[in-house]
């Protein structure tokens, strides 16, 4: 037979004295002495007590779960961003409850319902790079759950975010290309439901505009970030009258998508063709073939700075929304030289 839980009533009948003086010692109130309280904690150890956490819930109307919701963990940027989420909630005592979109829209409607439902006390979202409407976040505004939003950001006014500055890493990045000679440069970019491509495409055209050269819209091509359509933004890329020698590719899996396709054209990697990407994963350490820089977007500090964020907005909550200020958190990028690259 399965032992039943010790209670809070079964210690207090055991010491002979009122639930409510067993309660506060085991929450430290000082309104208890501290001989009193040690033989309180001493007794509820020997019979294993454990609190009831939805007691806690209905007691504190708080269940001390954070919600994330993400698309990929298998990505090392989203595993790296949820180490970064989960040290942080560990030491303020948040327990994560983690959920993949695996990048589908439906997915992530879906996940946000069951989120909902599991009275988590705030959430933690990157959009899929599919998300086009954002109506299924509303569901937590209307019960007052605090949104941070962390790397895929929507573009929507009155959020909470933690992003990296894509316009100044790309900027940086097709500087690089152009102060080694380069003068007809493409870029492979995302989805144009991110918000993250646009800042590519912004500091792309900065970059050139700065060099006084003239933006070519067809050297510019989004793809949905599969290996399919890398290869389709590279067939284009490779067959414009003006051939780019060198590409800036949205991420570094992007990268490793076109430069296995180029290495099947067979063209030279870094010497007919230059890649520059983003993320700056250890998955280039274990490529034959890299690119020469890709830029560092900070995960885990993206995740660290979301979660803080986070658990300040529950602890000094705003009941009127007229009221709320809004934090957008901006981690500033930067462009790291692979040295296994020869340049």
């Amino acid at each position: 037979m399965v032992k039943k839980p010790t209670t809070i009533k079964e210690i207090a009948k055991a010491l002979n004295i009122s639930v409510s003086t067993v309660s506060r010692a085991l929450h430290d109130h000082p309104s208890i002495g501290l001989v009193t309280k040690i033989r309180i904690k001493q007794l509820a150890k020997e019979l294993n007590y454990e609190p009831n956490q939805t007691a806690i819930f209905f007691q504190k109307g708080k269940s001390y779960n954070i919600g994330v919701i993400l698309p990929e963990l298998s990505e090392a940027f989203f595993s790296t961003a949820v180490s970064g989420i989960e040290d942080t909630a560990n030491k303020r005592n948040y327990t994560v409850l983690l959920a993949q979109s695996h990048d589908s829209e439906e997915t992530e409607r879906k996940l946000v319902a069951k989120m909902k439902n599991q009275r988590v006390d705030g959430m933690l979202i990157s959009i899929t790079k599919n998300t086009s409407t954002y109506d299924h976040f509303d569901v937590f505004r209307k019960s007052n759950i605090p949104v941070v939003f962390f790397d895929r950001i929507p573009s929507l006014q009155n959020i909470h975010s933690v992003a990296c500055n894509m316009e100044t890493g790309t900027f940086e990045a097709v500087s690089f290309l152009l102060k080694r000679g380069h003068r007809v440069i493409g870029m492979i970019n995302g989805p144009t439901t991110l918000y993250a491509t646009g800042e590519r495409r912004e500091g792309y055209i900065q970059a050139l505009i700065k060099n006084r050269l003239k933006f070519d819209p067809s050297l510019l091509v989004n793809c949905d970030l599969t290996e399919a359509g890398t290869i389709g933004a590279m067939k284009e890329l490779l067959g414009n009258k003006r051939k780019p020698t060198a590409i800036v590719t949205f991420n570094d899996y992007v990268a490793l998508f076109a430069i296995r396709y180029a290495r099947s054209q067979d063209i030279a990697i870094n010497e007919e063709l230059t890649f520059v990407s983003y993320a700056n994963l250890p998955l280039i350490n274990y490529m034959d073939y890299v690119p020469v820089a890709s830029v560092e977007q900070y995960p885990y500090l993206q995740g660290q700075k979301a979660t803080d964020i986070l658990i300040d907005l529950l602890n000094n909550p705003v009941k009127d929304d007229a009221k709320q200020a809004y934090y957008n958190i901006t981690v500033e990028s930067q462009l790291v030289i692979n040295e296994k690259a020869t340049i």
